[in-house]
């Protein structure tokens, strides 16, 4: 019987991994019809099933939970013993995965990762935006980037950002036909763009006064929405009142298109983070991308690498942004 290729083998992983032939086919960069075959000759030169596949569902067969258990810390010796040559590099190579959400795409895109890929011509980077947490090490991930008091304590975190501020704003034209807000209490008067989060419950907007009095408001409002960009444009059309971040709407708070309401009540706090396993193998490419992010957020001389915050509540805030 022949012997299993590497691919084939990191094939059986990444099915493992994502559930999904379609997911697990664009983590190795090939086509669904491809990766199927390469497993059904796997399977044949076996003479076992490894993946029970539905129209529903794909998981591995208990043939294939020995197979993996079996030949995944060899994969991982390999994985390893790939990436220690890659040290003698002159400069890194590999593919990075980085999970995190829309706003932190944003915010890192032209100043780190087309940066990293310029200087770095043997990188590849593949962003995956994503709204729910999820555990990076299981789904395959180098990093993630998420506000850091959602960053899992056994995580070491680097700052990539400022502090944060997550405020109210509406339009001009809204406070010309409402009253501006002096509490949050307030907000139940008036038409609020609401926010469904990506656990599916709706969002309750919650604030601390300066001083640590909190507050959290069921607003009311006819639009709902689960995507920030949307919630400014909204604003911007008078629809409501939004609860942002201030990374979305800087600019229109500075061109006047945007004003802000309960100042003293939207106090910051710990921006964006990248982070990574603690016990893991850094990879070349993953030090070098650290290392970026520290030389554009100027905090390698303030020490730079920090742990991850323990959040002071336990609400749906920390998953918000």
């Amino acid at each position: 019987m022949q012997h299993a290729g590497l691919f084939e083998l990191n094939a059986v992983v990444a099915i493992s991994t994502h559930r999904s032939f379609r997911a697990a086919a664009t983590e190795l960069g090939i086509s669904p019809s491809a990766l199927s075959h390469a497993i059904a000759v796997l399977e044949k030169r076996l003479g076992v099933r490894l993946i029970n596949r539905t129209t529903r569902s794909v998981a591995l067969s208990e043939a294939g939970e020995r197979f993996l258990a079996r030949v995944s810390p060899a994969l991982r010796e390999i994985a390893g013993a790939m990436e220690d040559v890659n040290e003698f590099r002159d400069t890194p190579a590999g593919t990075l995965r980085i999970n995190l959400k829309e706003r932190a795409a944003h915010q890192i895109l032209r100043p780190v990762v087309a940066k990293f890929l310029r200087r770095y011509p043997d990188m590849n980077v593949e962003l995956t935006l994503e709204g729910r947490p999820i555990d990076i090490v299981a789904e395959g991930f180098d990093a993630g980037i998420r506000l850091a008091e959602a960053v899992p304590q056994d995580m070491v975190a680097i700052p990539c950002g400022p502090d944060t501020r997550f405020i109210v704003v509406g339009a001009p034209d809204y406070f010309a036909r409402c009253s501006v807000p002096r509490s949050p209490l307030d907000l139940l008067a008036h038409e609020c763009i609401r926010r469904r989060m990506p656990s599916g419950k709706l969002y309750h907007w919650e604030f601390e006064k300066r001083g640590g009095e909190q507050m959290v408001v069921d607003v009311r409002g006819r639009l709902t929405l689960d995507n920030d960009s949307l919630m400014v444009e909204a604003a911007l059309e008078g629809v409501g009142l939004a609860f942002v971040s201030d990374f979305w709407v800087a600019g229109h708070l500075a061109a006047g298109t945007l004003r802000a309401v309960l100042d003293d009540w939207t106090p910051p706090f710990p921006g964006l983070r990248l982070y990574y396993p603690r016990h893991r193998h850094m990879t070349a490419g993953l030090r070098a991308f650290v290392d970026m992010v520290r030389e554009e957020t100027k905090v390698a001389a303030r020490g730079g690498e920090v742990h991850s915050p323990r959040a002071k509540r336990s609400g749906d805030r920390r998953k918000r942004a």
